[in-house]
Order: structure tokens, then C-alpha cells, then sequence
């Protein structure tokens, strides 16, 4: 049998011989870190994902318009199943981090969603947060989910959420954005992983970043104010609040599609499906307070 680190010694891409150790983190894929004699590198082993809407296609595509851009590494190699890149030494950030590099971030998600699409290519992608909580539902019973019960109230939790959405332009999201994939090399911020990227409204990645990072109010509030550099109106302040509760529907029901079909070294999708969700009740009994309740 073929193993990871048996293929990874076989790609065609490396000066000499190579030392192969894995990297932490990732929830869906295999990385692993890789040093021959021209430096390290990251490999990045995963297969489409058409439950979660994962094509590694495209992902490879962003990654290297993120390079062009200059907001992600440099990618090195390519074939169906890995991805190569340049390995930056950066931080990895974790929430405090988030929390504490605001402004820093809302700069670069402006410059993020507004260059992109100055250099993406091929039919647009487009993520709209509400469908992919419907599509997800449609997997789960299918796939006889054990939290098949719960999903109408999911359902209609969406639908509230959704309908107080206010209308923002089009740019083009990174759609993912946990405090791990923010890297900073001391000078610069970069991104890393780019399976969800592509056009939508930028109201999904600040919520991501705010709610994933567990920003209090005034944090997230600072984040939303920095971003668009001007305080926004109550309608994209009440949107802004809903969305970060969909944004934590949506990772809840992420894991729960991934507690079927599955299985990256050391993820416990069933723990992660339950520490998301009681985030989600406590976002949503911060949301109801100020806008009402939600739902029964």
C-alpha cells in the first residue's frame, strides 16, 4: 500500500534527497513539511470533495492568483492530489491573535476581495453561505446524519438569517477563514487555503474571522468599521451580527457532513460539530437579545 510520505518521495520536484514530517493543523486535508536541499516546502495532499464543494482544481487556480496577487505563497509544484508550496516560516495565528491584529486583517481582506478578481480565471465560483447550509442538509439525509432531526430547525434558523441580509457589492472571498489560516512572517499578513474561495459578498469573511476568532461585540464591531472605514448603519450592523451566526451554522454542519464522509489524521468531527453549535447558541442568545428572538 502507497502511503502519504511514499508519494510525496516520488513527485518529481525536489533537489536531492528530501526529509518528509508532518504539520499540525487541517481539518479536511493532509499537510506535511518537506526539506531537500533547495528548502522547505509544504504539501498539501487532498482529493475533491463534492459534499463540501471542494474541487482541487480550482483551488489550485486561486492559489496561484492568490501568489499573483501577493497574498499567498509561492506555488511550486502541481498534480492531481498535491499541491506544493513555499514554505514562509510564518506565525501561525490563533484567535488572540485575530483578535489582537484587527485592523491589520480588515486591511488586507479589502485588498484581498478587491484585487482578486484581477487575477482568478475561468468560470466564477460563486459562495453564497445560505445555499451551502440547504445543500448540506440535502447530504445529511441522505447520508442518514445522526443529527437528521435537527435539521429543520437549522433550515428555518437560515431562513431568518438570510432574509435580514443587507445588500453589499460582489468581490471575491477567501470563505474560510479560521484564525490558522492567517499567517504573519513578522512584516506581512498572508492566506492560506483556498478550497471555498470565490465571489459572494465580503459580509461572510468578516463574520468568519469575527466569530471563529470569538471576538466580543466591540471587537467584531471594530473589525466591521475598519473594514468598510466608515461606522456602519443599524441594517449591515444587524446583518453583520446574523451572518456570524450563520457563519457558525455553516462550520457546525461542515463538521457534521464531515462525520460521514471523513477521516484527516486526528480531526474529531463529532467534538468539533458539538463545540460549534454551542458557540452557535450563544451567538444566537447574543443576537436575540438585541434583535429579538430568533427561534423557539
Amino acid at each position: 500500500m502507497t502511503t502519504s510520505e511514499d508519494r510525496i518521495r516520488g513527485l518529481p520536484c525536489w533537489k536531492g534527497g528530501i526529509q518528509v514530517a508532518p504539520l499540525s493543523g487541517g481539518l479536511s486535508n493532509e499537510n506535511l513539511l518537506v526539506t531537500d536541499a533547495a528548502g522547505k516546502h509544504v504539501v498539501r495532499l487532498g482529493r475533491d470533495y463534492p459534499f463540501h464543494h471542494v474541487l482541487r482544481e480550482r483551488e489550485l487556480m486561486t492559489a496561484r492568483a492568490a501568489e499573483a496577487a501577493g497574498f499567498g505563497p509561492a506555488v511550486e509544484y502541481a498534480e492531481p492530489g498535491v499541491m506544493v508550496t513555499e514554505f514562509l516560516g510564518a506565525k501561525t495565528y490563533g484567535a488572540e491573535d485575530v483578535r489582537a491584529n484587527g485592523e491589520r486583517i480588515a486591511r488586507l481582506m479589502r485588498d484581498f476581495h478587491r484585487q482578486m478578481p484581477n487575477h482568478v480565471s475561468g468560470a466564477g465560483f460563486i459562495f453564497w453561505v445560505f445555499h451551502v447550509i440547504r445543500d448540506y442538509a440535502r447530504t445529511l439525509r441522505a447520508g442518514n446524519s445522526r443529527m437528521t432531526p435537527a435539521l429543520p430547525r437549522y433550515l428555518a434558523l437560515a431562513d431568518q438569517l438570510e432574509s435580514v441580509q443587507a445588500p453589499l457589492p460582489i468581490v471575491f472571498g477567501h470563505n474560510d477563514l479560521l484564525p490558522a489560516n492567517f499567517l504573519d512572517d513578522g512584516e506581512k499578513l498572508w492566506l492560506i487555503d483556498f478550497e471555498y474561495a470565490g465571489f459572494g459578498t465580503a459580509m461572510f469573511d468578516l463574520a468568519g474571522i469575527a466569530s471563529n476568532a470569538g471576538m466580543p461585540q466591540a471587537e467584531a464591531d471594530a473589525l466591521l468599521g475598519a473594514y468598510l472605514g466608515h461606522r456602519p448603519d443599524e441594517a449591515v450592523r444587524r446583518s453583520f451580527a446574523a451572518m456570524q451566526c450563520a457563519s457558525l451554522l455553516r462550520e457546525a454542519m461542515w463538521s457534521m457532513v464531515s462525520e460521514l464522509y471523513l477521516d484527516a489524521p486526528g480531526a474529531d468531527y463529532v467534538a468539533y460539530t458539538g463545540e460549534n453549535l454551542a458557540r452557535l447558541d450563544a451567538a444566537l442568545e447574543s443576537y436575540s437579545s438585541k434583535y429579538g428572538k430568533v427561534l423557539p
